[in-house]
């Protein structure tokens, strides 16, 4: 839905961007102004002393000027933000061998893993997002060990166990995944 948004409000910006900035050309090199345009003339200003100066001197003209431009760059920001921001996977096509596909819901799939994982020996805590596409899917674990629990030997369980078992059931060729591992902390025991 945003990757929809994101391409009208792109394009309906460059459209305006384009438009404004081919008049200007197109009239800068002689082509008479269109009917809805501003000046007269090639040698017209697009503003001039007058019109930079005319509202200078208004208590009210500096703190809208520097809100509009506040509130333009907070909602540039929140764009660059929603645009950069990696996006959970909703669902997941998988082949069902004969010619078509199916679909199982990112979160369902998610869910299981992060079960699964988290029934490990040693793994107090287990969390899954998928990212990635529809077909090839990635998936992002982060796991709370017990302190006592070797690292290695956790990422080898978790590989060999629930990442092939969702691996397998979902039909996939493969699933990449990057793991996080974090160790429990405990507070210290007093010793008496």
């Amino acid at each position: 839905m945003l990757g929809a948004v994101n391409r009208v409000l792109l394009g309906i910006v460059g459209l305006v961007l384009v438009a404004l900035g081919g008049s200007v050309l197109a009239i800068g090199l002689g082509a008479p102004a269109p009917s809805w345009w501003l000046h007269d003339g090639r040698d017209d200003v697009l503003l001039n002393e007058a019109e930079r100066t005319r509202w200078r001197d208004e208590g009210w003209w500096w703190p809208v000027v520097i809100a509009v431009l506040a509130v333009l760059v907070l909602l540039a920001l929140w764009w660059l933000v929603a645009v950069l921001r990696r996006r959970r996977l909703t669902e997941v096509v998988i082949d069902t061998g004969d010619d078509e596909e199916a679909s199982l819901r990112g979160r369902a799939l998610e869910q299981a893993l992060a079960e699964e994982a988290g029934h490990l020996d040693g793994v107090e805590q287990a969390h899954v997002v998928l990212t990635g596409r529809r077909g090839t899917p990635r998936a992002r674990v982060l796991l709370l060990l017990d302190p006592r629990v070797d690292p290695s030997t956790a990422l080898t369980t978790l590989t060999e166990g629930p990442l092939t078992h969702v691996r397998t059931s979902a039909g996939l060729p493969a699933l990449p995944t990057e793991t996080h591992l974090k160790t429990q902390k405990h507070p210290p025991e007093r010793v008496t």
